[in-house]
């Protein structure tokens, strides 16, 4: 698998598309071993599409294109500023607390980190806030986007490595508020020594405040919902998807009536693209995957971090220092797709809990989104702000610390992801 890897490695430094560089790297482990029929990597590139459980994926991606042409976020941005406009920092607090009411709706980090350099950028720097400081929050802040379910990150995990998306959904909570707290806390401090405004400074009239919660409801209501069927039974993770795209079409036709013939054929085009890219990308992999197997590398990996942990939180750390030197390279759904089968077995032989795991895994895996030196949503946020990334890297320190620490309290303290899973479902 060395060779596999080094050509992996090789083709994404040269620019290649990643899925191409998974298959062709992929491939190569067969003309290493010329006893396996070359006829495996096109049967397990079509096996793995046949999983019905990933069914899931595209059915959310089209309810949350439809979700985003459906005028909810308006909606949301006016309940963020209600919410957290009064704090130090003013639209800094106000695009967090918008990234966390998002998760329900986009649930992808780089397409929140650059909907929101667009809508709230231009603002930021407006009221006097640097260019780096305004890229940090913008970006960082979307990281709250894919653990509020449904997040992509949670379906994909939980089809390949076969753990409850239910409990993933309900366990994504917790893990989003003490990122939202952390977070907020310190954009209150930098903004409370920089001298940035709040952005409102008089209390909110109550016939306003129940204005923004009302045109939010919807919004909020949707991942209830979806525990909610999970949990009653009315539905499998596969269904659930499908009851995700009815509810995103209903409030957009019936509700904020702006989910229209252009903006509908606009979303079935974005989710056309999305659906493509993704499943192509996990169709690949399995051809990476199986060579994966067959070499038993996840039982070496285990024996080497034994070797050097011998417990399962140093194993647990060791796994979220390697997930964050690989996502300075690589996007965090690869992560999520070639590590889970490797890094799950471990963790589980450790007495680890996969859901505990998975919500560890997912941050750990999406904070490669915001750091150089490919971090998608850092390029986008710097692109649309004009922000260089050296200045954007230094002043995004304090957000890469602050998630860093409530990433460390989420490994030592497995209680903080688990009760409300344990709560709703019952313990694993």
């Amino acid at each position: 698998m060395l060779i596999v890897s080094v050509a992996f490695f090789l083709l994404i430094l040269i620019g290649m598309p990643v899925a191409f560089a998974i298959g062709i790297s992929g491939a190569l482990f067969f003309v290493q071993n010329p006893d396996l029929p070359f006829t495996i990597p096109v049967q397990v590139t079509i096996s793995m599409t046949q999983n019905f459980a990933l069914l899931a994926v595209p059915l959310f991606i089209l309810a949350g294109n439809f979700m985003n042409k459906s005028g909810i976020t308006e909606q949301l941005l006016n309940l963020a500023s209600v919410m957290t406009g009064r704090w130090k920092g003013g639209l800094a607090q106000v695009s967090i607390a918008l990234s966390a009411l998002m998760g329900g709706v986009s649930g992808s980090a780089i397409a929140d980190a650059a909907m929101q350099a667009r809508m709230l950028g231009a603002g930021m720097l407006q009221r006097g806030m640097s260019k780096g400081f305004a890229a940090g929050v913008l970006s960082f802040g979307s990281l709250l986007t894919p653990v509020i379910p449904p997040g992509l990150g949670m379906i994909l995990y939980g089809t390949i490595g076969q753990v409850s998306i239910g409990r993933l959904f309900a366990a994504g909570f917790a893990p989003a508020l003490l990122l939202w707290a952390a977070l907020g806390m310190t954009v209150w401090i930098v903004a409370r020594r920089r001298g940035y405004p709040a952005e409102r400074t008089a209390r909110m009239p109550v016939r306003e405040v129940g204005s923004a919660l009302r045109g939010g409801l919807w919004a909020l209501l949707f991942p209830v919902f979806l525990l909610v069927g999970l949990r009653m039974g009315v539905f499998t993770p596969s269904e659930i998807g499908a009851f995700a795209v009815v509810y995103a079409m209903f409030i957009g036709v019936f509700v904020y009536r702006k989910l229209r013939r252009a903006s509908f054929l606009e979303a079935l085009e974005g989710s056309l693209a999305d659906v493509g890219s993704v499943m192509f990308l996990i169709a690949l992999s399995a051809i990476f995957t199986y060579g994966i197997v067959l070499e038993s590398v996840p039982d070496l990996v285990a024996e080497w971090i034994m070797a050097v942990t011998g417990g399962l939180n140093g194993a647990m750390l060791l796994i979220v220092l390697a997930l964050l030197i690989a996502g300075f390279f690589i996007d965090s759904t690869v992560l999520i797709i070639m590590l889970t089968p490797i890094f799950l077995p471990l963790v589980k032989d450790l007495g680890g809990d996969p859901v505990h795991f998975g919500m560890v895994f997912i941050i750990a895996a999406t904070i490669g989104n915001f750091t150089p030196p490919v971090g998608a949503a850092m390029y986008a946020v710097c692109s649309i702000l004009r922000c260089p990334v050296g200045v954007y890297t230094r002043e995004s320190v304090p957000f890469f610390l602050a998630v860093a620490l409530v990433t460390l309290a989420l490994v030592f303290f497995p209680g903080l992801v688990l009760f409300i899973p344990d709560l709703i479902f019952g313990a694993s």
